[in-house]
């Protein structure tokens, strides 16, 4: 039996991470050809344990979707780049015909009072976050048009719908991402081009334990009403969704995967 995703071809950027290693193996499971996105070095993201080993984790899956029968390769990919991001969508349709679906996964976290940020700080995120988006879209689309249609999807947050009293950056360039997905998505759905974002909750993966004090993880789980953190897998069911046929009807959404912190 066909696979959800069947002979689509997907653009994935920060593979190399916790979220990004689970959406690969899930879209792989259910059919899809993967081009796996990420930075050839590990960034420094904030001032507590550096995320590594990020480049090689992409490599590593997509060696495990191949041994597995499946179709992978791995493009190095800045995401702030505009002439890089033209370059990965080249490779991905040289390399497999045609692009269905980009998936703008990469992102940073800057765990951070107001009054401690810097312009550095914020220029950094803001060019991960919101330009890597932006230029995500305007690179995918052009090939999305000729291949008939597509599906973007880009990451916002809880943190881009509720205040946090904190990482006020952050917030700002994951609403930026929730806004800029719904006006894209009316700029384009007359070319069948499809663009949704996924809003996470609290979710255990490097990004996550790299920018966050140990110190407040107890309390942010105490925010959730579901009293735990997300899994990874449990927002790649999310992708395969928007990635798939099944949410034909569905453009500038918000999909919310949160254990029900954005209810009250």
């Amino acid at each position: 039996m066909a696979g959800r995703l069947e002979g689509k071809v997907v653009l994935l950027t920060g593979a190399g991470g916790g979220l990004g290693q689970a959406q690969a193996r899930l879209m792989a499971k259910e059919g899809a050809i993967l081009m796996l996105a990420n930075l050839p070095e590990d960034p420094i993201i904030a001032e507590g344990k550096p995320a590594t080993g990020l480049w090689d984790n992409a490599q590593n899956v997509a060696k495990e979707i191949r041994d597995a029968g499946g179709k992978a390769d791995v493009v190095a990919l800045d995401v702030t780049k505009e002439d890089q991001w033209d370059a990965a969508v080249a490779k991905t349709v040289a390399a497999f015909g045609k692009l269905d679906v980009l998936v703008n996964n990469a992102g940073i976290y800057y765990h951070a009072g107001l009054l401690d940020h810097t312009v550095e700080k914020f220029h950094q995120i803001v060019g991960v976050n919101q330009l890597g988006t932006l230029l995500g879209m305007k690179a995918a689309v052009p090939a999305m048009k000729e291949n008939g249609g597509g599906s973007i999807i880009n990451f916002a947050s809880i943190y881009g719908i509720a205040g946090a009293g904190v990482s006020t950056a952050y917030q700002s360039t994951k609403g930026a991402v929730r806004l800029m997905t719904k006006s894209a998505a009316l700029e384009f759905v007359g070319d069948n081009i499809r663009i949704n974002s996924i809003c996470p909750g609290m979710f255990d993966t490097n990004l996550f334990e790299s920018s966050v004090p140990k110190e407040a993880w107890g309390p942010l789980v105490d925010l959730v009403p579901m009293k735990r953190f997300g899994k990874p897998d449990e927002i790649g069911y999310g992708t395969v969704f928007l990635a798939s046929d099944e949410s034909s009807f569905m453009t500038g959404s918000d999909l919310v995967i949160d254990g029900g912190y954005t209810c009250p």
